[in-house]
């Protein structure tokens, strides 16, 4: 179901998503070489929990999920795309490592990712980093209202293939709400001027994910979350929750 919200309630999501950035601006300053996963998802935990919010992610657990997510945020580094479990990892200089984060305040929810290496990264997992990036910029240009929901996925899909990225397999964005996950979905990749018409009022996460390599398949780990490239090639992944309005988008999550 694709729901519509108001102007008060896409203020309410604005909220949650200031935390949610918050949240992930802290995990990334704390990032070093030596510092574990876990400790990162601490640290993430407790910006969200001083800011009278909840974990979006901690305890989620979809119907096709093994166990219930037992962490605050997803760190997913190096062939880890994403929903990488935080555990007793500790960073290694040249790590890249993707992280994923989402609060839920007064019963609305943020989400949001970003990339980044650790210590003396190299150019080539940079330039990754930065593709991801722009991919995700322009999908959320794209994300104008009258525009189709194929504009979005055109916009990401063209460039980060143009570069020689691949994008993994099953896996884009979705609506956003009173729940992590909502309709309609937003695919990475699309037709323009397809899809469902985006309209004011629609609030979306748009979430490339790019593969060094340009293989587009992965694989489960052991834990049931973790999703790694087949190739052992390394991976970004960037998100915002983005409002469509009259005026254009609007990042919610920045």
């Amino acid at each position: 179901m694709v729901e519509i919200k108001t102007a008060g309630e896409i203020e309410a999501m604005a909220a949650a998503g200031s935390i949610t950035a918050q949240a992930l601006a802290a995990a990334r300053e704390a990032a070093s070489v030596g510092v574990t996963l876990l400790e990162l998802d601490a640290v993430a935990a407790e910006v969200i929990s001083a800011a009278g919010a909840s974990a979006l992610f901690l305890n989620y657990r979809p119907a096709t999920a093994p166990t219930p997510f037992p962490g605050a945020i997803c760190a997913s580094v190096n062939d880890a795309v994403v929903h990488g479990i935080p555990n007793e990892y500790r960073l290694r200089d040249g790590d890249l490592i993707s992280i994923d984060c989402g609060a839920r305040l007064d019963g609305w929810c943020g989400d949001s990712a970003i990339s980044f290496t650790v210590g003396q990264g190299s150019s080539e997992d940079q330039a990754l980093i930065d593709a991801t990036d722009e991919a995700l910029a322009r999908g959320i240009a794209a994300a104008q209202p009258g525009n189709r929901l194929g504009d979005i996925g055109a916009a990401i899909g063209q460039y980060a293939r143009g570069r020689g990225y691949g994008m993994l397999a099953d896996h884009g964005g979705h609506g956003i709400g009173r729940e992590m996950h909502e309709g309609p979905d937003v695919p990475n990749e699309g037709r323009a001027g397809k899809g469902f018409r985006l309209r004011p009022g629609l609030v979306i996460a748009i979430e490339p994910m790019l593969i060094a390599d340009g293989t587009d398949d992965y694989r489960h780990d052991a834990d049931g979350w973790t999703l790694r490239t087949v190739s052992g090639a390394r991976a970004a992944h960037s998100e915002h929750t983005v409002a469509i309005t009259e005026d254009g988008p609007v990042i919610m999550t920045r």
